[in-house]
């Protein structure tokens, strides 16, 4: 599919500089861009790459001079991007219908539209709204409910009683309403507390594939709309996590965890139990946070300490060694000294 520069500037809210008529047929990076294709550019470490992409049009904040063809001028070229992205992304693939090679209970009830690849299991009185698609390998246990457009990929499980929104995506191996982890120790012996709870997945969640989200051991856990996971993440029992919030791969939040709305949380993050992180909080990567954060802190380390006096301790490790070598000689030269005044 071709569109005119000028289409694509419209859609995007974006200043024509150059030629409006020409065509694009795709989007690449500047490296790898060709004739027909459009790029970005919103960085200067790639100001080489702007001087001999082949790119037909480039998207960016400012008129740049490196760059020859058409551009158009945008205040947040990254988000512009995503945006034409969707233009040339490839569409979902559906199955066209029901096949006869699902095994779905009498009970279901689908709405119209429903995409149902073979090898799925429905279980009893579970809900399905319009136009959602199930892939291959999907297991979804009894009285699920999924929204309308909801995408759920290969080799997903969803147990029992968990409600999923509108407009949700579930990337392939995800488990969603495992049993919380809750035991109490009776001796040396662990004694399991069952997890009568369910899991709430709200309307625009996207949850990244091989992510857990565990039942709640009573009440629910909950994932509120518009939170994007990445891969690998770890929810657990009884956790709620605002709209909007981010969470990147390999990161766990522990039982009853309380996140606010648009937080942004890095990569391999631990987040102690019963912990509360405030709106609008921001955590690096590889941090531990062990005690409540307040609304809009940004902090980084372990234990989870504020970003800029961690940037400033952390740059003194390697000194570390040095310093302790120059300490131990004035302490030694006040004792020599001391020696000296007693005499």
């Amino acid at each position: 599919m071709e569109y005119k520069l000028k289409h694509i500037a419209q859609l995007i809210g974006g200043e024509i500089v150059g030629d409006g008529d020409t065509l694009i047929k795709g989007i690449d990076s500047l490296d790898q861009c060709g004739p027909g294709q459009i790029s970005f550019y919103f960085d200067p470490r790639y100001k080489d790459s702007l001087k001999t992409t082949k790119a037909s049009a480039i998207i960016a904040s400012s008129r740049c001079d490196l760059y020859g063809g058409p551009q158009v001028l945008v205040p947040n070229p990254a988000l512009a991007y995503a945006k034409v992205t969707g233009l040339f992304a490839p569409p979902l693939p559906r199955y066209p219908g029901i096949s006869d090679q699902a095994t779905i209970h009498e009970s279901c009830r689908m709405g119209e539209r429903v995409s149902v690849y073979p090898f799925v299991y429905i279980g009893k009185d579970v809900e399905i709204g319009d136009d959602a698609t199930i892939f291959p390998g999907v297991f979804i246990g009894d009285r699920v409910r999924i929204g309308p457009r909801t995408v759920i990929y290969p080799n997903v499980t969803i147990l029992e009683d968990s409600l999923i929104g509108k407009d949700v995506i579930i990337h392939a191996g995800c488990v969603i309403g495992s049993d919380g982890f809750g035991f109490v120790r009776d001796g040396t012996r662990s004694v399991k507390i069952p997890q009568i709870g369910m899991v709430q997945i709200d309307d625009e969640v996207e949850i990244g594939a091989n992510t857990t989200i565990d039942r709640a051991a009573l009440g629910k856990t909950w994932i509120k709309r518009g939170v994007k996971t990445d891969n690998l993440v770890q929810i657990a029992h009884n956790v709620i996590v605002g709209e909007d919030t981010v969470i990147v791969a390999q990161t766990g939040l522990a039982g009853s965890v309380s996140v606010g709305k648009a937080a942004v949380i890095g990569g391999q993050v631990g987040v102690s139990d019963h912990v509360t992180i405030g709106d609008g909080v921001m955590i690096g990567s590889q941090s531990g946070v062990a005690k409540s954060l307040p609304k809009g802190s940004i902090v980084s380390g372990t234990p989870a300490i504020p970003h800029r006096l961690w940037l400033r301790t952390s740059s003194l490790l390697a000194r570390l060694p040095e310093i302790n070598e120059r300490l131990r000689k004035v302490e030694k030269l006040i004792n020599e000294m001391g020696e000296k005044i007693r005499k």
